[in-house]
């Protein structure tokens, strides 16, 4: 796991050396994603130039070191990931070369770059089994080609800078590019604050993108000087794959034993590392699959890491434990206080240089620092919600407007404004005397908030824009922003590419292409980076993304209960007893923080001259959503957590406000 940067041909910079000076302190930028050894590479006729910080995984010898040329001295590698099927690449490609290749180290840098020379990048990218970003000039015919993984796991900005183009894992090391001005994107802001992260191709940055999962982006020196901007070209698209595996379901349905068969061979493949390697365990349905299926193929017991914290109401680490102790773990519970997470907020901005608002980054944070202590690599359970129907959203969305969509529309309406008529701490505090009666079958945190959730979500007139509203955290983000700034209501996603699907199934895939890339991803992505911990998800291994899409629906999320297959699979390994609970999250006690030992902190973000550095939000309705979340008249912590990271990562850095220019 490393980060990777470049410059291709920058007028600004005077000269090969400059270029190279600018390169390296680009990437001295995200050293945490290598802190084991850095390289630069350039290219005099072209003006290219290539930085590399890496993090060693496998082959910890020199034989690793990037960027990296191949023999044929054609092909010059900056690689940020893990190639998981490496192995059985170099296996195809002893057999098709020509002549014995005499490898230099046991590298899957060095199998990518032999295969790309060999076969080329588009047949290389097809076989390969992993996650990475990469960047790959070709000297001979003077082109840079970026790739990036099928579902986006590390990450891949790149903009155009006055006639340059530059790239980088992560958006402070183009700070360091000269002449690029940060202009900030104001188009961006609604959406962000409807989501709590910047989604899609777009950054916060003006003429700065990301490049989307499965994509690959080719820019020739000519194209470059004549000012041409090439469009991305898509390798693999998961929705295609989807519709092809839906479409092969009924004549070859998956069986839960191929569906174990599948994910046994991921987790095996992702165990390969020549550094310490363990496992996040927070004793759900996911995390202890994986750990189950690593414990069955090691050696010895695997390291499992939970966090615990001292607020018992988000603290699963007792679960996590007695899996732990029944599958015979070497188990480290890492206690966190609340101290510890809010030491972490002033600096959440420098850790997500583009902003942030899945306040669930705070445990990451923690669990991947206190993780890194012990190991280099850790599993994960990432995917498997978005893959299998993990959310709640994808067992009662469908089962709630199968009863409300017969209604006419004003009678919803008029549903959702009497329950709207109750504050949502009047529920909550039923929820607390229901629980003291039957704490075995009323546990359900924030419950005001959630039924305010259905009574918006009642006002919906398709089934496609309920789901638009269950996903975001903020379902009337306008509100926040000056007129002038305001968009429409975002359109509805198109479900006619995706006949047959059921309800449930759509959602989970719409999950997978959005929520999963631009929220979970970038998440865990820069939490274990900023330790300079890899985390490997065996979920997206993608021969068990195109096996999830042979199972029959109900094997998936059907009648009130989601992840049937990967649950009749655990209950094999571990008693239903110890699994068997309402769904947690990985959250925190935001409301009594912000109220509490962030209230400081969030008063100075929300300031008049705060504020004021971002003339597109309404002062003055941002103050009056504060007034009325402090007075508990509603649940306001997370509209209110995306404001103030928002305003947090301006004062961190400066972006250049085109409206106050």
């Amino acid at each position: 796991m490393c980060g990777i940067v470049g410059l291709f041909n920058v007028a600004a910079v005077d000269g090969t050396n400059g270029l190279a000076a600018t390169v390296k302190a680009m990437a001295d930028t995200i050293s945490s994603r290598g802190p084991d050894g850095h390289g630069v590479w350039e290219d005099d006729r072209a003006s290219l130039s290539l930085g590399h910080r890496r993090l060693s995984i496998l082959d910890l010898t020199d034989a690793g070191h990037q960027p990296m040329i191949s023999p044929c001295g054609r092909f010059v590698l900056a690689f940020n990931g893990e190639i998981y099927n490496h192995r059985s690449l170099r296996a195809d490609i002893d057999v098709k070369a020509k002549s014995p290749v005499a490898w230099r180290g046991h590298s899957d840098t060095e199998t990518l770059l032999t295969s790309i020379a060999l076969q080329g990048v588009e047949s290389t990218l097809d076989a390969a089994s992993g996650m990475f970003a990469l960047a790959l000039w070709d000297r001979q015919e003077q082109r840079l080609t970026l790739a990036r993984d099928r579902f986006g796991e590390k990450p891949l900005y790149y903009g155009w800078v006055e006639g340059s183009f530059a790239f980088a894992s992560e958006l402070k090391a183009l700070h360091k590019v000269p002449s690029w001005q940060a202009v900030f994107d104001d188009s961006v802001v609604e959406n962000y604050l409807r989501y709590g992260c910047v989604g899609g191709d777009r950054s916060i940055f003006r003429d700065v993108f990301k490049l989307l999962p499965g994509s690959r982006l080719t820019i020739s020196h000519d194209e470059l000087t004549s000012g041409v901007r090439p469009e991305p070209h898509v390798w693999w698209s998961s929705s295609a794959v989807a519709r092809e595996m839906f479409a092969a379901r009924d004549a070859l349905p998956a069986t839960p034993a191929e569906m174990e068969a599948v994910l046994q061979g991921a987790v095996g493949r992702m165990m390969e590392a020549d550094v310490p390697l363990g496992a996040f365990l927070s004793g759900g349905v996911d995390s202890s699959l994986i750990v189950a299926l690593m414990q069955k193929q090691g050696s010895r017991p695997v390291k499992t890491f939970s966090v615990g914290f001292d607020d018992t109401r988000y603290d699963e680490s007792s679960h996590a434990a007695a899996v732990a102790a029944h599958l015979g773990t070497d188990h480290t519970t890492l206690r966190a206080t609340a101290n510890m997470a809010l030491d972490l907020v002033p600096r959440l901005p420098q850790l997500y240089d583009e902003p942030f608002a899945d306040s669930s980054q705070l445990p990451t944070c923690l669990v991947s620092s206190l993780t890194r202590d012990h190991v280099t690599v850790a599993l994960s359970g990432d995917g498997g919600d978005e893959m299998f129907g993990g959310y709640n959203r994808h067992l009662w969305g469908p089962r709630v407007w199968s009863r409300v969509s017969g209604l006419p529309l004003v009678v919803r309406q008029a549903l959702g404004t009497f329950i709207r008529s109750v504050p949502a701490g009047g529920y909550d505090q039923l929820m607390q005397v229901a629980a003291r009666v039957m704490p075995s079958r009323f546990q359900v945190r924030t419950f005001g908030e959630k039924l305010h959730k259905l009574a918006d979500v009642l006002s919906c007139d398709s089934f496609s824009a309920l789901y638009t509203d269950l996903s975001s955290m903020n379902r009337q983000p306008g509100v926040l922003l000056n007129g002038d700034f305001r968009q429409a209501m975002p359109d509805a996603p198109d479900l006619t590419a995706f006949a047959g699907f059921s309800q449930a199934e759509w959602m989970m895939l719409m999950d997978t292409l959005t929520y999963m890339v631009d929220d979970v991803l970038v998440k865990v992505d820069r939490a274990s980076m900023a330790s300079s911990l890899e985390v490997r998800a065996p979920f997206l291994d993608p021969e068990v993304f195109k096996t999830a899409w042979r199972l029959p629906d109900s094997q998936r999320a059907n009648q009130g209960e989601g992840k049937r297959v990967l649950r009749d699979i655990l209950y094999r390994y571990v008693p239903r007893s110890l699994i068997e609970r309402p769904k947690m999250g990985f959250a925190v006690p935001l409301d009594d923080w912000l109220r509490g030992p962030l209230r400081e902190w969030a008063e100075s973000l929300l300031s008049p001259a705060s504020l004021a550095m971002l003339p597109m939000l309404d002062s003055k309705a941002v103050r009056q959503c504060w007034q009325l979340y402090l007075q508990g008249t509603g649940h306001y912590a997370q509209q209110l957590w995306a404001v103030l990271q928002l305003l947090a990562w301006v004062q961190e850095w400066k972006p250049r406000i085109a409206e106050c220019a």
